[in-house]
């Protein structure tokens, strides 16, 4: 049993908890904002129903589908054997804690200035810095650092590419025709089945493993089927209620069209926020549950430690607390600041973003929500064009993207140091 983890495990415990509700918060105020920012910057639903769907939705992703085994290292940057945890496991409990500060913080500022950042990256970059100076570059396994800084690249660019075809369609489909109204009703319940199926899909593949449920290829895509069906007949019912008012479109021509497409949003913003909080919550609570493991151990350190419930709890209230008192900030960017969304452009936005992260974790490659949906958002603008793009706001968005894993880095390790002085 370590000394320092038997004196102070419990002030270690409370530390990590007050330090993960935090960042939990920092990913509710910044990541989840970016999910439910094309629906609220599109008017299909407000701040207020964004807030409730994201209260439901986050946490049942994180709870149905992000939890039984978190891997206790973040997506497995460090290398346990070469960084001697067995030795000194107070080491991984001042490194934990002090990438949780840090992350938090980078959030905090992040989310003050609207800047949609990547929470996965502050974490990243948060754990690489305390790894390397205050272990040994040899702790960090590289090759997961080069394919991340790589997805930067290849998420945002694959999410633009697919929003920009899908957009097309919308327009060739509807918006171009003769009767957008009739031929909207006609094709978004095929839009909706394909929202149901993918998501479906991103559950199934990617989530659903934690809980212990494993379905063969085939099996999840007969369920997905199934889900979409559903998903489709609910949007009929949906839609049924919806008429089309001459008077409300002399200011806008396609008013009415754009309220058929509103209904669609609803099933995109639950599906992201789905997605998101499977994905994503693991940043609060993954370093968390690494400390909680080495404490309730006393100093035994295992790479898979199973996940008390108080721990998704813990980051599930925190992600929902963020959202609500600061999300909006990074909303008004991804809604309204990058190009000016529309219902049937922001779904194309959101579709494709949950269409890339399926895509990304089937291969197994890191990729960040922010990413995807900023390079969905710009597919949609630049299908109608370069200038209907904020050019200003994207490279202040990029810029941040670049700064965020030095800054997580650089925060993270004076922390660690700052925690090694004081405790050991």
């Amino acid at each position: 049993m370590s000394d320092i983890i038997s004196q102070y495990g419990t002030i270690f415990l409370i530390m990590a908890c007050v330090f993960g509700f935090f960042m939990a918060w920092g990913v509710g105020a910044n990541d989840v904002a970016n999910a439910m920012g094309t629906s609220v910057g599109a008017k299909a639903i407000t701040i207020k129903q964004a807030i409730l769907i994201a209260m439901v939705f986050e946490f049942a992703g994180a709870y149905f589908a992000g939890g039984e085994v978190t891997s206790t290292i973040r997506s497995g940057i460090i290398d346990i054997e070469k960084a001697g945890f067995a030795d000194s496991p107070e080491l991984l409990v001042y490194g934990m804690l002090s990438s949780l500060l840090a992350a938090g913080i980078w959030l905090l500022i992040a989310s003050h200035n609207g800047w949609p950042v990547s929470t996965t990256h502050s974490i990243i970059g948060a754990i690489v810095g305390f790894a390397v100076v205050g272990i040994s570059t040899d702790a960090v396994v590289w090759s997961k650092v080069w394919s991340i800084v790589a997805s930067w690249v290849v998420s945002p660019m694959c999410s633009g590419i697919i929003a920009f075809f899908i957009f097309r369609s919308v327009q060739k489909l509807v918006l171009e025709t003769d009767d957008p109204f009739t031929n909207a009703k006609k094709y978004v319940p095929l839009y909706i089945f394909m929202v149901g199926f993918i998501i479906a899909m991103v559950t199934l593949v990617k989530g659903l493993r934690y809980v212990g449920l494993n379905f063969s290829f085939g099996q999840s895509l007969g369920i997905s089927v199934a889900v979409g069906v559903f998903a489709m007949l609910l949007g009929v019912l949906l839609l049924r209620g919806i008429k089309e008012v001459a008077a409300e479109n002399e200011d806008f021509h396609f008013s009415s069209v754009e309220k058929v497409f509103g209904v669609l949003m609803i099933f995109t913003a639950c599906s992201m926020a789905f997605a998101h909080g499977s994905n994503d919550v693991a940043n609060a609570i993954g370093p968390l549950a690494a400390v909680a493991g080495v404490v309730r151990s006393g100093g035994e350190f295992s790479e898979q430690s199973g996940l008390p419930f108080w721990i998704l709890l813990l980051g599930g209230g925190g992600i929902v607390a963020g959202l609500a008192m600061w999300g909006y900030k990074v909303i008004a960017t991804i809604g309204r600041n990058i190009t000016e969304l529309t219902p049937s452009r922001g779904f194309a936005a959101e579709l494709a973003a949950a269409t890339t992260v399926v895509v990304a974790s089937g291969t197994g490659i890191p990729v960040s929500t922010t990413h995807t949906l900023v390079g969905a958002v710009l597919g949609v603008g630049l299908a109608r064009g370069i200038g209907a793009l904020n050019l200003t706001v994207v490279s202040r968005i990029f810029l941040s993207w670049v700064v965020t894993l030095p800054v997580g880095a650089g925060i993270s390790i004076i922390f660690f140091f700052l925690f090694k002085a004081i405790f050991s």
